[in-house]
């Protein structure tokens, strides 16, 4: 373990490299001067034990086309952690599909369920890919609070905005970016209006292995199996793994029909779309052999998040609730004015690189908030925190 853990140590990030290929707002997207924490992808390199797979599978030279729905040994290893870490007993190989990203998993979903028209209900704030992927299908996303501060639901309020035209309920647990994990009782209340109002259930569970003691993460479809039928999983492994770049996940659904309208849409057996079988080979070993490495990724990053915390708590007039998953932080900066005119400040002069909690981000609830990861070495979270409270004090 002693080994695993120092793979997390500062002189682990390879900041030359993060400066090649670190995009999607981070490293190789900024000036060499700036700290970016930024998009929720990790700095360090993944386990040696899927480099290693991927080296071994591409020594011998073969890349054939691989089957449709994804390998076997990847179907395979995705039903058993469902299984043995999800409380998914009936998870099966057979229903899960390999798709080339989480992202693309939610819109393969969407575009199986909805027609024009049709509402989705997604909460207020949250990831900006739900409501796109639902508008992208021809579907009207219904946002529903989720209080920014509290991180509480408004049941009140989602069962009013379900209508007639409502099919699919969206749910991201944790919730990315207010760190919330949703709890068993939340979790049921949200089956029990699927069931009464007839609706469909994405759960989007990329977050559900980086969670903090004392919380736990419960899966949607472990909750009872007429939850079960009706819910479409999604995992990818780029927030536990650091496999961004292969675009790596799966969508597991125990309905057979809902599972085979789900391929249909997904054009796989075309083969004008597919995974490529080189990410699988990564996810495989990361499923099969990788835990041990992620169980020591999410207690350095439990670490990190405790720092983070305790240094913006010292920053007058910011307000900071203490995230139970995810790696990114959510504090409110209402004191500042607009988030995204303090970003650009905080970029332009004090060389620290953070999210707006701009609605074509999170929705409109994010207003007043801003974001950022830890998911980087302890001395570059802390140079990072150090900016940007500076910032913060010289701004307000």
């Amino acid at each position: 373990m002693n080994n695993i853990q120092d793979e997390f140590g500062d002189h682990a990030v390879e900041l030359d490299l993060l400066r090649q290929r670190a995009f999607n707002l981070r490293w190789a997207e900024q000036p060499a001067d700036v700290i970016p924490l930024t998009a929720a992808d990790p700095d360090f390199p993944c386990a040696q034990v899927i480099r290693d797979a991927v080296c071994d599978y591409a020594k011998s030279g073969v890349f054939s086309y691989g089957p449709a729905e994804g390998l076997p040994s990847f179907r395979g290893a995705a039903a058993t952690m469902l299984q043995q870490r999800k409380g998914m007993p009936t998870a099966s190989a057979e229903h899960v599909l390999a798709v080339n990203s989480a992202a693309k998993g939610m819109a393969i979903v969407a575009q199986s369920l909805l027609a024009p028209g049709d509402e989705a209900l997604v909460f207020d704030p949250v990831d900006f890919l739900f409501a796109r992927t639902v508008q992208d299908a021809g579907g009207v996303p219904v946002r529903v609070p989720l209080d920014p501060e509290s991180g509480a639901l408004d049941f009140a309020r989602i069962e009013s905005a379900i209508t007639r035209r409502t099919k699919l309920l969206t749910i991201c647990n944790p919730v990315n970016p207010v760190g919330r994990v949703l709890t068993r009782t939340e979790l049921l209340r949200l089956g029990e209006l699927a069931i009464e109002h007839d609706l469909a259930i994405l759960s989007d569970e990329i977050w559900s292995d980086i969670v903090f003691a004392p919380h736990r993460h419960i899966a949607t479809a472990a909750l009872s199996p007429e939850i079960a039928a009706r819910t479409y999983t999604v995992h990818g492994l780029s927030k536990t793994f650091g496999l961004a770049g292969l675009r790596i996940g799966f969508v597991h659904v125990g309905n057979q029909a809902r599972y085979e309208a789900m391929v249909e849409q997904a054009n796989v057996r075309s083969t004008v779309e597919g995974v490529a079988t080189l990410s699988q080979v990564a996810a495989t070993a990361a499923y099969e052999h990788g835990w041990p490495w992620a169980d020591a990724w999410v207690a350095h990053l439990h670490r990190q998040r405790d720092v983070a915390v305790a240094e913006l708590r010292k920053v007058s007039g910011l307000s900071l609730r203490e995230p139970e998953g995810c790696y990114v932080l959510f504090p409110e900066v209402k004191a500042w004015g607009d988030e995204s005119v303090l970003a650009q400040r905080l970029l332009d002069q004090h060389r620290i690189a953070i999210v707006p909690g701009a609605p074509r981000w999170f929705g409109a609830g994010a207003a007043g908030h801003i974001r950022l990861t830890f998911a980087t070495s302890e001395s570059i979270l802390r140079e990072g925190l150090a900016r940007l409270c500076r910032g913060l004090d010289a701004l307000r």
